[in-house]
This record gives C-alpha cells, structure tokens and sequence, in this order.
C-alpha cells in the first residue's frame, strides 16, 4: 500500500549569530508533527532551512570585515551554528535549503521572470518607510508610533527604482481564502490579517531593491535584486523541484499540508505567499498556522535586549528531551507563552521525574523482584479493578491522535499523562507489595497489575516518541516491547505486549532536579547573557565645561615609586601605598583599587600622583595625593587600570 505523503515546513531562518531558546520552538514542533506523521505511516518531507539574503545581511557582513557568503557560511555550518543546533535537538528534517543554493538561485529568477511576463510585476519607483531588521516595507498609515508595527523598531525613509508585484489585485481572493476557508489558523490570525491589511487597503508590493547588492540578481535588469521575501516564500517549492533540476518531488508533496510559522511572519506567508502562488497559476497550501512567541520577562527573546535562553546550556544541564518536552507540554502552539527556568524544572520534576520515570522505575523494579524480571505467562483479571485503566489505554491512541491532528501538543501530551497519572493511582490501589507476600495464592493476580503497568508505559512510549525519541525508545526497551509493540497500530490496542514480557533496568531517565541549584546556575548564565548583549567597551563622555590653562597648572603630577603596598583592614576597597615621590621622605596614598589590583603586584613599579592636593582621612589613615588611572566599562563591568610609567623615570620627575 502506497503511503500517504505528507509535506511540512518551518519557516526559513535568519542566520543569527546568536541562537536562542526561541528559534528552537517551531523547530522541535514541526519535528514533533514530522515524527508523528511517520508514526502513523505517512511519506513525510520535512524542510527547514535559512533565509540569507538582504541588507541587514549584507550590513552585518560588512561590519564583520567579511564577505555576505562567508558571514552566512559561519553561521549557518559553524560551530554552535544552525545546524549544530538542530543536530542538537534531535531534528529529523528530510531537506535544508539554503537560500544561496544554486538551484533555488536559478529558480527564483525563472518565478520573478513569469509574473513579470503575466503582467503582475512592473516598473516604478518606491518611496516610503522600511524596517531593515524585518525587511519590511510600510506605509505611512501602518506604523505604530512611528515605528515598525511587527518589531517596533525604527524604520528608515527609503526611496528608489524598483520592481512591483500587483497584490493588490489578489485582494479579493485572499480575503475569501481568509474568511471562507479554514487555510489561516489559529482562527485568532485572520482577524488580524483581514482587519489590519487588506481592509485598509491592500497595495502593490515593491519586489526587487536597487540599494544594496547581496540578493539574487534580476537577470533582465541588471542592478536590482530581488526581494528577500519573494525569495524566502519561494523555498517551499523550490525545495522540491520547482523551476529546477535538483530534486523531482513537486508532483508529489505539493500542496504543503501545512506551514509553521511565527506570528511575527503571519502576513508574508497568508497574504503575500498565496497571492504569488495564484500568480503563478499553482496550488495553494492547504493550511499556514501562526504560533506565538516565547516571551522572557513578558518580552520576546531578543539579542538585544540580553534576555535569551542558550539552549546549548539548557541542553547540557537538564538533556535535549526534556528540553524538547517542556516547550510542547507546557505552552498551547497557537498562543503566547511565558519561558521561565522555574516552569522548566517544575515540569520535569513533575511530569518526567514524578509521573512517568517514578512509574518507569518502580513497574520494572517490582517485575524484577517479584518475577525474577519475567511475568509468568498466567495472570487473573479483575474487571473491578482492571477496567478502567484498560478502557483508559485502549482509547488513548484516538484521543491522542485527535489533538494532535489540530496541532494541539499540548493537549495531546496531557492525554498521555492522564494514563500515566491514573497508573501510578492503580500502583496504589493494588497495592503490589501486599499481594505479594503471597505469591501461590496472589501470583497470577500480582502478574495482571504489573501487565497493566506495561501496556501504559508501551502505549505510552509509543505516543511519546515524537516527542522525545530517544527517552521514549528507552522506555519501550527497558519493558521488553518487541519491534511490533512499538508500531501506531499496536498503540491502539490493549494487549499488544506479550504476555511474557522481560524488562531490563536501566538508568533513571529523568532524575529530579535540585531547584536551588538550577536556578543558581542559570540566573549566572543569564548575567552573562546580558553581559555580552552590552557594548564591548564604554567610556565616559568627555566633560563640556572647560578648565583654564592657570588652573590646570596648579594640579602638580609626578613620578612615584610604590615601596610597599598593603590592604587596609576592614576595607574591601582600598591599597595602602607607601611611596617614593623623590622628597626623601615616604608618600602614603590610600586608593580604593582593591578589586582590579593585588598589593604584591605593584611592589616596585612607577606610577603617576597627584601630591598636591589636601590630605584627607580614609578609614582612620591619612592620603596625601591620588593616583591617576583610567576607567571604562567593558561588558557592563567597571574596569581600572593605574597608569604605570617607564621605570626610566625617577622618583619626582615631574609630569607635564
């Protein structure tokens, strides 16, 4: 039997140069839906990949002092890069393309040559307002405070010759594919498509720049690019052939069954995507769904800002399926949902060490002392008492699948963890550890409750595997379920797992998490985070008000050698120096440079005083004079460095 194909996608990313938590979220759920597709017998192709042309590109290349390839070659295929990251997180997509490719290069020249050979791009000029961050092209009118309405950055006055694709004259189509169908969800979205866009006014798209280079060229106009977004959108079909010779899967997987998206893109891929295709004359995609962000602090994650999570660290502290599991369970894809360490570490405690590894561990401990880590072939129902954990387990399969094919994880995982829940409850009321103080008379009846206990971890494993794949599998293997056990249609029965079954022990999947410390670990990481989202370096702007040359003059600056410098006591802060300033007698300095300077450190060096000014008292000892140093600010920390002569110049030398 020929398998369903099935063609998912998740948007093309900006190669970033750095990843967060964020970008992760519509990966691992694509990857979820990809995994779970193929569970049920489905040919899935599964593509992601980056989007790298356009001029922030091209800006940040030129800053970085290299060429736009080499700047997306880092990112991209570096280390710690974006294919790192899905390596990472266990992503299983069947394609990545990368905007540069040279096929798609091709291609998207031959799509921009048939819109404008059907009379749906022309000639103009473009003046208005541009956001370089989103590569983004507004209107007066649809600014929020004068700024970007999707980042709310600034924008910036763009006027230029350019190319326009007639969106406007789709207007009317796109609105009855909003309204009338369900192509656009969560249902929430198009509101907001319909309400924002197209009922003020849908206008004629500028398509091609002439401002900056780095994009693939228009072949019969040489000087302007073509559009990043009329670029990126065109992936999906490129990626399977279209327009070129790489690959020969259009026939067979498009229309795309359906796109993740962000929120932030809704517009391009439900608006400007769809107008394009009907351009071209192809079949639309049966369905775009917009999740929300991840927020931090009620903000969206932003480099900027210094308030990403590093999934690497995230990883390595708590392990990719955890990680993985926590971002489906714990927020509804098509909403907004609040990150916090602490939701992280309570789901796993709760959920994954609590429920689901505390049933793990204790079913194939209790098969292990009871049974010799066998069950004996006779066992003794107990309607009673088995019922409803059974009708629980053999109608999981169908609850679960329900939810998942309205791409509500959440709602699916919450359905698994129901049964896992009830489970550990049946442990209870069973009480195994009684019934087995009498194993002639209770043996078969002790053997039927741990039954029970595996057909929920084997349903269970199964229903998880998309989730977190290699936890899941451990799980299967850890109670013995053979390779026909794991399959989707053994999910969906009770009594798959044979009768015989023989567990194996092995590790604990998903120890508790010491809180305190997690969150000690990761509240220094996210310091450090913020640290680096600062300048690298900052230092005090210079004063307006100016000094007369008279007064100046008056500062007497001179050589001084340190002959011996302690910590005073009781002071975190201050160096006591005693100093020879080429008088003959000792200088006592008191400086409150403790925190960049050990005492042993500046023993015999020259430095710069200043020995005329008053002395004062600082914590009960005198300072006759100041050192001079310079100060900055370096990563958001304060950094000092004593300004140390030549050890050439004498004691006393004066400074001029």
């Amino acid at each position: 039997m020929e398998k369903k194909p099935f063609y998912i996608t998740t948007p093309i990313y900006y190669p970033s140069d750095k990843l967060h938590i964020g970008h992760t979220y519509c990966t691992v759920a694509t990857d979820a839906m990809a995994r779970y597709k193929r569970l049920t017998g489905c040919e899935v192709m599964f593509l992601t990949g980056t989007d790298e042309h356009g001029q922030k590109i091209e800006d940040k290349a030129r800053e970085a002092g290299v060429t736009p390839q080499r700047f997306v070659d880092n990112i991209v295929q570096g280390e710690r890069g974006i294919l790192d990251l899905w390596k990472l997180m266990n992503i299983s997509n069947d394609r990545f393309i990368r905007t540069t490719d040279s096929y798609h290069v091709s291609a998207i020249q031959k799509i921009f040559k048939k819109m404008y050979d059907n009379g749906d791009i022309y000639k103009g000029t473009y003046k208005g307002k541009y956001c370089k961050p989103c590569e983004s092209f507004w209107t007066e009118s649809q600014l929020v405070d004068g700024k970007c309405p999707d980042c709310g950055r600034e924008v910036q006055d763009a006027e230029e010759e350019a190319y326009f694709f007639r969106l406007s004259k789709y207007a009317d189509q796109v609105r009855r594919l909003l309204e009338d169908t369900d192509f656009l969800e969560p249902r929430s979205r198009v509101n907001e498509m319909v309400n924002n866009f197209i009922k003020p006014g849908l206008e004629d798209l500028c398509v091609s720049r002439t401002s900056f280079t780095w994009g693939i060229p228009v072949d019969f106009d040489p000087g302007h690019v073509v559009y990043v977004w009329v670029d990126a959108l065109s992936n999906y079909i490129t990626a399977l052939g279209y327009d070129n010779d790489q690959y020969d899967d259009y026939s067979k997987f498009w229309p795309a069954d359906v796109h993740f998206v962000g929120k932030e893109i809704v517009r391009f891929h439900s608006i400007i995507w769809p107008a394009m295709l009907m351009s071209l004359g192809e079949p639309l995609p049966k369905k775009v769904f917009g999740h929300g962000w991840l927020l931090l602090d009620g903000g969206k994650m932003s480099k900027s800002k210094g308030n990403v999570v590093d999934p690497y660290i995230l990883a390595e502290m708590f392990g990719v399926d955890a990680l993985r599991f926590f971002l489906l369970r714990t927020f509804p894809f098509g909403s907004d949902g609040n990150f916090s360490n602490e939701a992280l570490i309570q789901t796993i405690n709760v959920d994954l060490a609590n429920d689901l590894g505390n049933l793990l561990s204790r079913t194939v401990s209790m098969v292990g002392k009871y049974f010799g880590g066998r069950l004996p072939e006779s066992q003794a129902e107990d309607a009673g008492k088995d019922g409803e954990l059974v009708e629980l387990i053999s109608g999981l399969r169908a609850r679960y699948e329900a939810q998942m094919e309205q791409y509500a994880f959440q709602n699916a995982l919450a359905e698994v963890f129901k049964v896992i829940g009830r489970a550990n409850k049946y442990i209870d009321e069973n009480a195994p550890w009684v019934l087995a103080k009498d194993m002639e008379a209770n043996g078969p009846r002790l053997a039927r409750v741990m039954y029970n206990l595996l057909e929920v971890l084997r349903v269970s494993g199964v229903l998880l595997t998309p989730f977190m794949p290699a936890s899941a599998q451990e799980v299967l293997n850890q109670i013995g379920a053979c390779e026909d056990c794991r399959t989707w249609d053994s999910a969906g029965v009770y009594g798959a797992l044979e009768k015989g079954a023989a567990v194996r022990r092995g590790d604990n999947l998903f120890p508790r998490v010491d809180a305190d410390k997690a969150l000690a670990q990761l509240e220094e990481a996210a310091q450090a985070a913020k640290r680096a989202a600062l300048p690298d370096l900052e230092v005090e702007p210079q004063l307006e008000e100016k000094v007369d040359f008279d007064t100046f003059c008056k500062s007497d600056f001179r050589a001084v050698k340190v002959k011996a410098c302690e910590n005073v006591k009781k002071s975190e802060k201050l160096l006591k120096f005693t100093l020879d300033d080429g008088t003959g007698t000792d200088r006592q300095i008191l400086s409150g440079i403790a925190k960049w300077y050990k005492p042993e450190e500046l023993v015999g060096k020259t430095l710069m005083a200043i020995v005329n000014l008053p002395p004062r008292k600082m914590m009960g000892q005198e300072s006759c004079g100041m050192l001079i140093s310079a100060v900055h600010t370096e990563k958001g920390e304060e950094q000092l460095n004593l300004l140390i002569l030549d050890d050439k110049i004498p004691a006393g030398a004066k400074m001029c």
